[in-house]
Formats: C-alpha cells, structure tokens, sequence
C-alpha cells in the first residue's frame, strides 16, 4: 500500500497483532462511509442475480427439451468484487468462458464479456443504476450473446 492510499506505515515497537489491529480500524473506518452505498449495490445485485437465474432455469429446461441437457451454465452467488472492495459481482460460467455482471456502489452496473478465461476481459457495457429497462434489456442480450458464444465448439 502507498503513502497515497492512507498507509500509516508500522511503527517501530509495534507488534503484527496490533499492527493489523490498528490497519483494521483504520481501514474499516475509511470504508464505513460507503457501507450504504455498498448495501444499495448489493440489493441490485441480488435483483439482476434472481432474474439470470430464471431466465437461466427457461434456458436450461428448453436446452434438455430439445436433446442438450448437458450444455448447463453455473451461476455464482453475488459477493464482493475481485477488484474493487466496493462493488458485488456474480458470474456465469460455461467451461473456459465467463461474463460478470458488477454492480459499483457508485450506482453503476457493468456487464463485462463474455470472454474466455485468461484472455482480455471485455467487452464491457455500463449502465447507471436507475435505468432499470436499459439494463433488463442489455442484459438479455448479455446474456444471449454469452450462451452463444458458450455453445461454441
């Protein structure tokens, strides 16, 4: 962590248990501000998360139907980001390929692929948080574009 970050440095004298104590407080301080707003992300998270997941269900039960029971998508549960301590993320995966849907707590959701694994993530689109539709629909086709290119052989 820099300077710039807020790091206070160890003091000398002072122990890892108090040292990381100390770090704890100060840093949970400075995240505390953003608890509400973090909330309010996830709660949308959960929203969109419930609505993937019963278009996925459709997708699936049509996919078994027509003779391809195997070609499942998992759905991850909505937790803290991977990259950003201020926003949830769930993920849908099919082997190597993977979209993310994030929602920042600066009131912002971005659908991010599909992509494969170990390559660019990307391509990414985001929405501001109040453009329910915009986002319903953008995620449709997120989430079109995503089983097919995961059909892909």
């Amino acid at each position: 962590m820099s300077e710039d970050a807020g790091y206070s440095g160890r003091p000398a004298g002072e122990g890892l248990n108090e040292h990381l104590a100390r770090l704890g407080a100060e840093l949970g301080a400075r995240e505390a501000a953003h608890r509400d707003a973090l909330k309010r992300a996830e709660d949308q998270a959960q929203e969109l998360h419930a609505l993937v997941a019963e278009a996925l269900d459709r997708f699936h039960a049509a996919a078994a139907r027509a003779g391809a029971p195997h070609f499942r998508v998992e759905l991850s549960t909505p937790t803290l980001d991977q990259k950003h301590i201020r926003s949830i993320e769930f993920a849908l995966t099919r082997g190597r390929w993977r979209g993310i849907v994030t929602v920042k707590s600066r009131g912002e959701v971005t659908l991010v692929g599909p992509f494969r694994e170990g390559k660019t993530e990307g391509p990414c689109r985001s929405f501001p948080c109040a453009a329910s539709e915009e986002i319903q629909g953008a995620l449709g086709e997120f989430l079109a574009r995503f089983v097919e290119e995961a059909a892909s052989p």
